[in-house]
């Protein structure tokens, strides 16, 4: 191997690592910006690769160098910090479920699944479910057909919500458990749902549930990540003034690290049952490599953990989630300690981040109107 190509290479793939890094943190909403905060693994490990490829040549480093080696080190450090929370090398912010008598009572199982509306193989999931039983299962990009497809379940699952859609975003909530009141609500964008109801636990205490699937900023949906933000913080400041124990799950096409998400946390007190155990990269199935979590359940601090496991895959792009609480409200006030602190610019950046989420939704909800005008034509 030429060493030289080596030696270049290192330095190139160092400059990228600290170009991305430095771009990301850039305060704009734009896809082309908020997109560098999803491959944060795979962007630690490239950068690990470069920091490796500089040492081997320290002898050689001129000034330039050494300033790109620091640069490159603080990259690195960013982003080890961004990651390393997912892993057991951090404190739980969720306590391990105590063994208690007739456990399963006080437990509640919740199984999150992307289908991928054009997905023909839907029996996978029928299985999937017939086989772990969840309490709720709740099915995103669900359209007419997989409704269909999953009558063969509803025997097991007396409540139900359903939002057919044939843009993507279809939402069904099947529930072993009494759901109060559900609501279908379209929050930033009209034809974008997500639910949002009461559901009774089996030792009848009452909790809420939200069911979101925001829309992603991508260059082929939203050019900004504006509607996905605000739709988060507006259900998360929702939850924190009133008070409400509850849980918020579904796809929400953004990682666990990105900056709106950890405000959505210090905003609704809610818990994140991956922090101190591991990754639950969900997205893409056929890209080991390219994977994310994109597929997300918080809750109240009145919840800890049985167990949180990616499924095999059903034939979408998202591997599906299964979940397992335990209600033990005695534990309320020791992990309450372990939930992020609110910052004094939170509520601001929110409120501010809403007023622009509606705004946006405006505009974006007339495209779509419009958009399918012109294919009906």
């Amino acid at each position: 191997m030429d060493l030289s190509l080596l030696y270049y290479g290192a330095q190139w793939l160092a400059g990228f690592i600290a170009f991305v890094t430095i771009w990301g943190l850039l305060p704009l909403d734009n896809w082309w910006v908020r997109g560098v905060e999803f491959p944060r693994i795979q962007i630690m490990f490239l950068g690990l690769a470069a920091w490796l490829g500089m040492v081997i040549f320290w002898s050689d480093w001129q000034f330039g160098q050494w300033l790109l080696f620091i640069v490159l080190s603080s990259a690195l450090a960013f982003q080890l910090r961004m990651v390393l929370p997912y892993t057991i090398l951090w404190k739980k912010e969720v306590l391990t479920a105590k063994d208690m008598p007739n456990g399963h009572a006080h437990q509640l199982k919740i199984m999150v699944s992307n289908v991928l509306t054009p997905n023909d193989e839907s029996q996978k999931l029928v299985e999937l479910v017939k086989d772990k039983r969840p309490d709720i299962l709740i099915t995103l990009e669900t359209d007419k057909k997989w409704e269909k497809a999953l009558n063969q379940i509803e025997a097991n699952y007396p409540y139900t919500v359903k939002v057919p859609l044939d843009n993507l975003y279809g939402m069904h909530l099947y529930s072993k458990l009494e759901l109060i009141d559900p609501e279908v609500k379209y929050l930033m964008i009209d034809d974008i749902p997500s639910i949002h109801t009461q559901l009774r636990l089996q030792g009848g205490q009452v909790i809420w549930l939200y069911c979101l699937h925001p829309m992603p900023p991508s260059p082929t949906e939203a050019d900004k990540s504006t509607t996905r933000d605000a739709e988060l913080l507006m259900v998360g400041k929702h939850i924190k003034e009133n008070k409400q124990t509850a849980i918020l799950a579904g796809d929400l096409n953004d990682v666990a690290w990105s900056k709106t998400t950890r405000r959505f946390q210090r905003i609704s007190g809610l818990l994140d049952p991956r922090i101190g155990r591991h990754f639950i990269n969900t997205f893409h199935v056929k890209y080991p490599f390219l994977r994310w979590a994109l597929d997300h359940i918080f809750h109240s601090a009145c919840f800890t953990l049985v167990d949180i496991q990616r499924m095999p895959s059903i034939g979408s792009d998202h591997f599906p989630v299964l979940t397992t609480l335990q209600y033990e409200p005695e534990k309320v006030s020791t992990q309450e300690t372990n939930a992020p602190i609110e910052k004094a610019e939170d509520v601001k950046e929110a409120k501010n981040t809403i007023e622009a989420g509606k705004e946006e939704g405006c505009k974006v909800s007339k495209e779509h109107a419009e958009a399918e005008k012109e294919s009906d034509c």
